[in-house]
């Protein structure tokens, strides 16, 4: 009887962390990443100015759900279009760990994005992965919880 009761404490428990993972990734995340070189040479911003990107998740159970919204990229200095949000694909939580696919329209055809994630200490954890000319390219992030 004891070792029923043991098992069925553990698997309460269980049940209640992966439940309290879901509500923390469940929200609006904002965060920034450094686009364009620095030093101009073609496309992106030229300056290097951080851009931000938002996050809208959505967990229900252990699958993710939700949209990205970034700034379009524009050449030559220019602002690109204005920020539409994107569908998130593939996405899948386990635990504390998330992942999901940005898939969108480029110039030479769809381009998807690759997101691998944590949550620990309030914030999200990305890694973020995209095919480039010179190969794959791969940027960390930290996302915060956005205060609106």
């Amino acid at each position: 009887m004891t070792k029923k009761l043991l098992f069925a404490g553990v698997m309460i428990l269980a049940v209640a962390l992966i439940a309290t993972a879901a509500d923390n990734i469940t929200g609006k995340w904002t965060y920034e990443m450094q686009m364009g070189r620095g030093g101009g040479g073609g496309g992106g911003n030229g300056g290097g100015a951080p851009r931000v990107a938002t996050l809208d998740l959505k967990v229900d159970g252990s699958t993710l759900t939700g949209t990205l919204t970034q700034p379009a990229f524009g050449r030559g200095g220019g602002g690109g279009a204005a920020p539409t949000p994107t569908e998130i694909k593939n996405g899948k939580v386990n635990g504390d760990t998330f992942s999901f696919d940005v898939t969108r329209a480029g110039r030479n055809g769809d381009q998807t994005t690759k997101y691998e994630g944590t949550f620990s200490g309030g914030q999200l954890n990305l890694k973020i992965t995209r095919d480039t000319q010179n190969g794959p390219m791969t940027q960390e992030v930290v996302a915060k919880k956005a205060t609106t």
